[in-house]
């Protein structure tokens, strides 16, 4: 029979407590991500990314009939995204982790509603993948790199880009 000592136990359990507190701020990235969008809070969506984060929007947008860049930085990440033309809600499913010491990937299945903001009776609604490598900042985890590929959409692709 095996035994632990009192503080090969306690090594075990605060290694796993770790583990989990991580993998739930790691999703939650993701939510700030999500909600700081769909709320138009520009401090809550930044604090999701590093300043020198890249958006990788390309696969989804090939997919949608439109043409994108890849967002650099934080700026242009959120002068994008955070269009005021654009309402939107954003539902995170699925979501897959894997923390390596201070980085993580984590994969998820997203749903995006985006409207004009002054013409709701228009819509494109997307279904997409999201995969996403993330960097440990304090206690907090923050996106560096994220690809986001679709899976399927409905809907008039151009109200995505405000048109």
């Amino acid at each position: 029979m095996y035994v632990t000592t009192d503080t090969a136990l306690a090594a075990d359990t605060a290694s796993a407590l770790q583990e989990l507190v991580d993998r739930q701020e790691i999703v939650d990235t993701l939510h700030r991500f999500a909600f700081g969008r769909d709320l138009g809070d520009r401090a809550l969506f930044e604090s999701a990314f590093t300043a020198d984060a890249e958006f990788d929007f390309r696969p989804a947008a090939t997919k949608c009939g439109l043409e994108v860049p890849l967002f650099e930085g934080i700026e242009m990440i959120a002068g994008i995204v955070l269009d005021p033309r654009l309402h939107t809600t954003h539902s995170v499913t699925n979501t897959r982790v894997s923390v390596d010491g201070d980085t993580a990937s984590l994969s998820a299945i997203v749903e995006a509603q985006h409207l004009p903001a002054d013409d709701h009776s228009r819509h494109a609604l997307l279904k997409n993948l999201y995969a996403a490598t993330l960097v440990r900042d304090g206690k907090r985890w923050r996106i560096k790199h994220v690809t986001i590929d679709n899976v399927w959409y409905t809907g008039d692709p151009q109200v995505i880009v405000g048109a």
